[in-house]
């Protein structure tokens, strides 16, 4: 392996051959290392060995189907309220205090969906929603109890460091003391949210009510303390330098090196419809591609890699696949927050099936843990349900509700 992809190092010298031989062997590469390789190394050599990384950690003795496995998982992000006091820069969806553009979905509105969600096969809800000035623990708590009453199969992978700081602000208690009131109500893991970017810079410049990248991470270290595992995510494309991409990687990995709370990592792209950015920076399609596969052999101690379809596109999505990620994603049943911004791309259980399977993988179901609930490695056997689209979003999109067709299966 590692013949074959110098092979593809014409353009680098001896020493970022050896850098990227030796991630795509599963070794460990410096921060200056994977910045220059993101920087400099040829697209399809960094895929490559991206690749070669992401087939040597999931492949199993005596299972050969093992590393061409990619998953994807049927979820709904209910978002509870558009009412913020943050106020960032990338953002299309929030509302500031007493806005009458401003609203918040009642409990009963918010099972509702959930039961669409179990209707429609969903296994995981990700709860999310503005930074509400009157939302504290208690809030959340009577969320998730209810939620786990009602629909205990619903995994509640939702929130993140940010939420918690804001709920236990408003609460008047400790962090610790937020994070395990919100577990015993049944909050499964955290979803990473809200990272965007975590140097100092481009943080400041993008979300200045926001806590720093720096508390952003010890939250989150401290959820992992508490048993809480999460994922962990960047917003590409809002002004950050490469240096500064690289340095998001590296504050997750270390962090990652006390706990190995994070489960995955999921880049996304800025969307640049209706905010206060205007798209005057936005990261292209191979900024991208580059940095799957450079979170690919620099988080060495992170499992899973998800391309994000859903801001970058169907096509892009696919590719992922090919530069080290091994998970595409959800079917989302419902998402307002990047939609607002300018996040159109579509798609179905079918259709996700389809493209993993086009791109030489065998697709698979998961559950938020990773473990594969249904693996389609026959096409004979593939679901037919053409009612699991995702995404139909209930206030970005016109005129739109979530879901109409099950109006339609209600009524049979």
């Amino acid at each position: 392996m590692k013949r074959e992809v110098g092979s593809q190092m014409v353009s680098l010298g001896k020493q970022l051959q050896d850098a990227l031989d030796r991630a795509a062997d599963g070794g460990r590469i410096s921060e200056a290392e994977a910045l220059e390789l993101y920087r400099h190394a040829p697209l399809h050599a960094l895929g490559r060995a991206a690749d070669a990384a992401r087939r040597r950690r999931y492949s199993q003795e005596g299972n050969p189907q093992s590393a061409d496995i990619a998953t994807y998982i049927i979820e709904r992000n209910i978002n509870y309220t558009n009412v913020c006091v943050t106020a960032c820069k990338f953002c299309a969806f929030y509302a500031p205090p007493k806005s009458e553009k401003g609203w918040s979905r009642d409990l009963d509105e918010i099972l509702r969906r959930c039961a669409e969600t179990v209707a429609l096969g969903g296994t995981q809800i990700m709860f999310q929603g503005g930074h509400h000035p009157d939302y504290g623990v208690e809030y959340y708590e009577t969320a998730f109890r209810a939620i786990k009453e009602q629909y205990p199969q619903l995994v509640i992978h939702s929130l993140g460091a940010s939420e918690v700081q804001h709920m236990a602000k408003v609460s008047a208690v400790p962090i610790e003391e937020a994070i395990g009131r919100l577990k015993a109500a049944g909050l499964d893991s955290f979803a990473g949210a809200r990272a965007e970017l975590l140097p100092e810079r481009p943080r400041t410049a993008i979300a200045p009510l926001k806590e720093s990248g720096e508390r952003w991470l010890e939250i989150m270290e401290t959820a992992h303390g508490l048993g809480v595992e999460s994922t962990s995510t960047m917003l590409m494309g809002t002004g950050e330098t490469n240096a500064e991409r690289i340095e998001h990687l590296r504050m997750i990995r270390d962090v990652q090196d006390r706990t190995g709370g994070f489960r995955a990592f999921i880049p996304y792209t800025y969307q640049p419809e209706n905010n206060h950015l205007k798209g005057q920076t936005q990261a292209t399609v191979f900024e991208y591609l580059r940095m799957i596969a450079i979170a690919r052999i620099f988080l060495d101690n992170v499992a899973h890699i998800q391309g994000s379809w859903l801001t970058t596109g169907k096509e892009a999505g696919q590719l992922s696949l090919h530069y080290g990620a091994d998970d595409l994603g959800s079917v989302m049943l419902e998402e307002n927050v990047v939609s607002s911004a300018g996040a159109k791309h579509r798609s179905n259980r079918m259709e996700l099936i389809h493209l993993i399977r086009a791109a030489g993988r065998v697709p698979a179901q998961r559950a938020t843990t990773y473990e594969h609930l249904l693996i389609h490695d026959d096409p004979a056997n593939d679901p037919v349900n053409d009612h699991v689209v995702s995404h139909l979003s209930s206030t970005a999109i016109e005129g739109g509700t979530a879901h109409p067709e099950l109006k339609l299966l209600d009524a049979r």
